[in-house]
């Protein structure tokens, strides 16, 4: 062979070689990828040619996304019949773009292309038609009616608002409310026009329906922070709940300073003394304040991050994981100075939940379901079951736990001090005839113009067993707002005892 003919044959070699790692390449690695890209038509269209499977809530006894078949060419449309209700985690699954919620999460055994259903794709190929899989959740649909028609019609006016529900031995969700909600049918319309239009409106709208309130916004806590200085102090050992702790009537962190703290209402704590279950249930500002200064903002943050924040790995989905259902961080926020010491006037504000503090409504719940299960945080989840398209079960949830910040001590005097709160304290109008209820209020102060958050966080026993943990949230709700927040957290806990049959 001649060289000039050699160099051809080396080129043509090359070049094959080449094209046969692309392809193997894209083959081994990228088709998954390329299957699951949003903007690939074909895929849509294929996955239009099959039937999306339902969401269900209830047990299974209550869709909430089902697909119905159509004249078009896409021969399936996604339909919601709870619409708002259930959008904030259901979410969406469009013709073209990204799903959200549960659609996203759960969306390849939806669609039918999860491994588990590999069987189902076989039989599919000779000619028997298939569905894909189902989801149910763990959602139970008079709590969540309750809990969404609470913060939707909430007598202090807020317009946005979110609700959570947990169940405290299991981390299962009950119910999980934000509003404002939105209509997601324009949005999964096989018009792409109608649907991007939709998008558009929603998106630029500035209460931001399409976020969910309950875990993808982070708000002022206010003096629900006050439990997590609690179990902070509580935790050094050298606290109690009648341990006498410095008040008074306004406190100055920094000595000849400006910046001075006061009470909600001067008669809340006048004295210079309380006991730290009292500064609980009247919620003490002066008190927490310089416990808070007291105890350093190491500890103060160490015990937040025990309870969960600064976790920005955390999902509602199977085991924890699922893109669509995650659940963004709460911060405590910088406590230092210029050189990195503690700044006595950020302490004091941030042990109030005021500066730069930030929690989701998730985690309020969250803290409260931890004090009542006697110190263990259960990983909370949505996602209950999946089913195949014959019904036989792909998935069952089992609860675990996901960290442990305080000991059953602990858990047992922080139960005690929030039952305080409810009994005779600021919480009262959470209070349930014949069941263990604790709880703590919240006022985050805002600007000026706009009224304060009102939060409430509890929790609700029957012979020392956790029933339900709860969480409310009202956005600049003003003067009421806690206890208007209390009042609807209290309602939401009787639907949970009564779903339950407990006497």
């Amino acid at each position: 062979m001649n060289a000039p003919l050699r160099r051809v044959g080396v080129v043509a070699l090359v070049l094959f070689g080449l094209l046969f790692l692309n392809l193997n390449w894209v083959q081994a690695y990228k088709a998954n990828a390329y299957r699951t890209d949003p903007h690939n038509s074909r895929t849509q269209l294929t996955e239009y040619q099959r039937q999306r499977g339902q969401i269900a809530v209830s047990g299974g006894q209550v869709i909430v996304a089902q697909s119905v078949a159509t004249g078009d060419e896409l021969k399936f449309q996604r339909a919601y019949p709870l619409g708002a209700e259930y959008a904030p985690f259901v979410g969406y699954k469009p013709v073209s773009g990204l799903a959200t919620g549960v659609e996203q999460a759960e969306n390849d055994f939806l669609s039918g292309n999860a491994p588990e259903l590999f069987a189902d794709r076989i039989k599919e190929m000779f000619g028997n038609k298939s569905t894909g899989g189902n989801i149910l959740l763990t959602i139970d649909k008079k709590v969540q009616d309750q809990a969404y028609n609470d913060v939707v019609h909430n007598r202090s006016g807020a317009k946005n608002a979110a609700a959570v529900v947990l169940d405290p031995s299991t981390g299962a969700v009950l119910g999980l409310a934000s509003t404002p909600s939105y209509n997601p049918t324009p949005l999964v319309s096989h018009d792409t026009k109608t649907a991007d239009n939709a998008y558009e409106q929603l998106n630029a709208d500035p209460d931001k329906p399409l976020l969910n309130k309950a875990t993808q916004e982070t708000f002022s806590p206010g003096s629900t922070m006050k439990v997590i200085d609690s179990a902070a102090a509580l935790a050094t050992g050298q606290y109690t709940p009648q341990t006498v702790i410095p008040a008074g009537a306004s406190y100055t962190p920094i000595p000849g300073g400006t910046f001075t703290m006061h009470n909600a209402e001067a008669s809340t704590c006048p004295d210079p003394n309380i006991t730290l279950i009292q500064a609980l249930t009247v919620s003490c500002n002066t008190a927490f304040a310089q416990l808070g200064v007291k105890l350093g903002s190491a500890q103060i943050k160490s015990m937040a991050q025990a309870f969960g924040f600064e976790d920005d790995g955390l999902s509602l989905g199977r085991d924890g994981h699922g893109s669509g259902l995650g659940v963004v961080a709460s911060h405590t926020g910088d406590m230092t100075d210029a050189n990195g010491q503690d700044d006595p006037n950020y302490v004091a504000q941030s042990s109030i939940g005021q500066l730069n503090v930030r929690m989701t409504p998730m985690e309020g719940a969250l803290i409260a379901a931890t004090v009542a299960n006697d110190g263990k945080q259960m990983r909370p989840y949505l996602v209950d079951k999946a089913q195949a398209p014959d019904l036989t079960s792909a998935y069952t949830a089992s609860p675990k736990v996901l960290r442990t910040p305080i000991n059953n001590q602990v858990a047992g005097d922080l139960q005690q001090m929030m039952e305080s709160v409810v009994q005779s304290g600021t919480g009262t109008r959470a209070k349930i005839d014949g069941f263990q209820v604790g709880g703590k209020t919240g006022t985050a102060q805002n600007a000026a113009d706009d009224g304060d958050h009102g939060w409430f966080i509890g929790f609700v026993m029957k012979d020392n067993r956790p029933i339900a943990a709860v969480a409310v949230f009202l956005e600049h709700a003003g003067t009421g707002g806690s206890g208007e927040a209390a009042r609807i957290a209290g309602d939401l806990m009787k639907t949970v005892i009564s779903e339950k049959g407990i006497k």
